[in-house]
């Protein structure tokens, strides 16, 4: 059944069980896999109107619960970027199972937590996994180790009146050797709720990928 949310037809797909929305336009340059923050899903404004913005440039999108109801209910699981990670990893083989995306190149778009599973499961020896964008995230949450070994271009934003996140994201840049860049988006806090700053998230987004998967 394919029914619409915000603007892009999507499908309900459910990957090892888990709940997901797919859109894939015509003849997609690539496809995008969200990682959502802690308390959000599938069904986040924020992320489906990033969605919505890179399915119009063509590229296939995939949010995704990475946890089950069930999973959801205890706050540890939320919290465990490892297994958040594993689900990420095994949502990019499903997406290498499907006819229609199985050649295509692969980016994560992380929120919050969600930057930190997205790069560990990027640490992986995994070619396919071309570009990675963190919104507001927490890519220190992966790691040092995970950080160094992560090969995909990796772009960090984080509003510039989010402080503490911004150290944040400066420490875990210092231990990327992959090509890396650090966006400040003027006047935004975490959640880039303020007036034209999730348009500037979505400019920077949509450029980082499109690079990346004409690359592949």
């Amino acid at each position: 059944m394919v029914t619409l949310l915000g603007v892009r037809p999507v499908e309900p797909v459910r990957p090892d069980g888990l709940n997901g929305l797919l859109a894939i336009p015509p003849d997609p340059s690539g496809i995008v896999i969200f990682a959502h923050g802690s308390g959000s899903g599938r069904l986040s404004p924020r992320n489906n109107h990033v969605a919505d913005a890179l399915h119009a440039a063509g590229m296939a999108t995939l949010l995704l619960d990475l946890l089950t109801p069930e999973e959801e209910q205890d706050r540890v699981n939320v919290f465990d970027i490892a297994l958040l990670a594993s689900r990420l990893v095994g949502a990019a083989d499903w997406v290498r199972g499907l006819p229609s995306t199985s050649m295509l190149p692969i980016g994560y778009f992380g929120a919050s937590t969600g930057a930190g599973a997205a790069l560990l499961a990027a640490s992986g020896p995994d070619p396919r996994i071309r570009a990675i964008v963190s919104r507001g995230g927490r890519p220190d949450l992966a790691g040092a180790r995970a950080l160094a070994r992560v090969q995909a271009p990796t772009m960090l934003i984080v509003g510039s009146r989010d402080v503490p996140v911004i150290a944040l994201n400066e420490t875990a840049m210092a231990h990327l050797r992959c090509e890396h860049e650090l966006v400040i988006v003027p006047g935004a806090h975490h959640l880039f709720e303020e007036a034209g700053t999730l348009d500037t998230v979505i400019g920077h987004a949509t450029r980082w990928f499109a690079m990346h998967f004409q690359e592949a």
